[in-house]
């Protein structure tokens, strides 16, 4: 198959030769051979992953519709009125903790919305069959539909996040990995029964306000704060003549001008890494904002910020100057993901509603809750 292979040209009447040897084509062959397998093997591994997110919530929702089937709400219904009626109120303990715990407040519902709801088919057939029961089922059937609603709104939510953060030019899916990958803690179960499970209803629904935490907090973490108020810019992301040797080079940030002085703010809150002298940045300040994501302010006249403090967008980090290898006065401003320089300007140039879906999710999550705030309910 692979022997060497001369072919002949002629042109304006002179014969070329030109002569492929055995070990190139066994190159070629071999090299196109690897990528295709490594395509194949990547889109494997694709598909088999998102079939198996697919097989787990129709198993999850399989699970949901069996535990809320007629027969065996009516079967639990008869073996206890007083085991129902714990269960419903342990289940409306979960539901204020998750609603606490991620939304900062509990949706009310009026008396007259609820009394306009028609009861599902569950909750007439055991009010039926027991009347004495029948208020019972009204409020499973209202927390049931309460659980449906938020589960809703919080993929809602989620949705919006993604969008945000894809119009960042980031993929939400690495980044809330990134965000989740890291946990911990001893083990305190939130049944006393070892045995029992949390109903699939709410187990959808925790599923989804951990989903939409975890992207929510990942696109407050992303960077999108203007680090000047000067928006003049005299050096942009990516390959550029080197000021001091003129030669090609890639310049990792984007170079803003202006006076010595000018006030330098954080993109984004996070935590301070590094205050001080930094090689050729000279001053330099760099904020790590979680997700893999992380911030350089450089060129400082003056630094007011310490390593270790944690800070929130907005906060001035320094002065504007042309410590180390500078030509004049500017700022020199980096982000980058993973530790790899990715370009600044998606981030300065975010349209407003990416900023208000980003301030929501900001509000929701600096919101301290009842517990937090040391109140009570009397």
């Amino acid at each position: 198959m692979f022997t060497d292979r001369e072919f002949f040209m002629r042109s304006h009447g002179q014969v070329r030769f030109l002569t492929i040897s055995a070990t190139l084509q066994k190159r070629v062959f071999y090299s196109v051979a690897g990528a295709l397998a490594l395509w194949l093997i990547v889109t494997l591994a694709m598909m088999v992953n998102q079939l198996t997110v697919t097989g787990e919530r129709m198993a999850l929702a399989e699970k949901e519709a069996a535990v809320n089937s007629t027969e065996s709400r009516v079967a639990s219904y008869k073996q206890s009125i007083e085991g129902v009626a714990a269960d419903l109120q342990q289940r409306q303990d979960v539901l204020d903790q998750m609603t606490e715990q991620f939304v900062g407040e509990q949706p009310a519902a009026s008396d007259k919305n609820q009394s306009d709801e028609k009861l599902s088919e569950n909750t007439r057939k055991i009010s039926a069959a027991f009347p004495e029961a029948a208020h019972l089922a009204k409020i499973e059937a209202r927390q049931i539909l309460f659980a449906r609603r938020l589960t809703m709104a919080a993929v809602q939510r989620t949705e919006q996040a993604e969008e945000a953060i894809r119009k960042f030019g980031l993929n939400p899916d690495k980044l809330a990995k990134n965000s989740t990958n890291a946990m911990g803690g001893p083990l305190i179960p939130f049944f006393k029964d070892q045995d029992q499970q949390l109903h699939p209803t709410f187990e959808r629904l925790n599923l989804a306000l951990q989903r939409m935490d975890a992207l929510e907090r990942t696109l407050i973490a992303i960077p999108s704060g203007q680090p000047s108020s000067t928006g003049l810019i005299t050096s942009s992301f990516g390959y550029r003549r080197d000021p001091f040797t003129g030669g090609s080079a890639m310049h990792s940030g984007i170079d803003f001008k202006g006076p010595k002085g000018q006030p330098i703010l954080a993109a984004a809150g996070g935590r301070i890494t590094h205050a001080g002298w930094k090689s050729g940045y000279g001053k330099a300040v760099e904020i790590t904002h979680g997700n893999g994501l992380m911030t350089r302010y450089a060129h400082l006249s003056r630094i007011d910020v310490a390593a270790g403090q944690r800070i929130e967008q907005g906060l001035q980090l320094g002065a504007m100057g042309s410590t180390g290898r500078s030509t004049g006065t500017h700022l020199h401003f980096e982000v980058r993901l993973n530790g790899r320089a990715i370009n600044p300007r998606p981030f300065l140039e975010a349209n407003t509603d990416v900023l208000k879906i980003k301030a929501i999710a900001r509000q929701r999550a600096s919101t301290p809750t009842r517990a937090e705030s040391g109140t009570s309910r009397g």
